[in-house]
């Protein structure tokens, strides 16, 4: 035996779940903006990479290999920003089968809320936030 919902009742159910999609809408977290990069930056890669990204932090002169200049990182990769290069840098998975005193892995930046992030192949992969941030003052600051 089949049960009819009656119309008044199917009207509010769907505008219940209406409602209910557009507040999951409404709660997407945003790309982080540069000014919450640029704290994480200082607060934890100027030492090496210097305040502005210059590659000449107050510990470069004791690191071999020198610490990268951050604000050519398009350049390098004929104006394109690699994003998730830049990202697998970051959060230490390309330096996983190197030997020696490489960048040190900050698994603070890897905690946290997610955001969503194309890295460029259009898919949106949830990123924590404090990686994300980083990623978008790194992309700001380039030259």
């Amino acid at each position: 035996m089949s049960r009819r919902v009656p119309a008044k009742g199917l009207f509010w159910s769907v505008l219940l779940a209406g409602a209910l999609l557009g507040c999951v809408q409404a709660e997407t977290p945003e790309m982080p903006e540069i000014a919450e990069g640029r704290m994480l930056f200082l607060d934890n890669c100027a030492v090496c990479h210097g305040s502005f990204g210059a590659g000449d932090g107050a510990m470069a002169p004791a690191l071999d290999p020198a610490p990268a200049k951050l604000t050519t990182i398009a350049a390098r990769n004929g104006g394109a920003f690699p994003k998730a290069h830049v990202l697998s840098v970051i959060d230490g998975y390309t330096r996983m089968q190197r030997a020696g005193p490489d960048m040190p892995e900050f698994g603070l930046l890897l905690q946290g809320d997610t955001v969503p992030v194309d890295t460029g192949d259009g898919i949106m992969t949830p990123t924590p936030r404090p990686l994300a941030a980083l990623l978008t003052y790194l992309e700001s600051i380039q030259q």
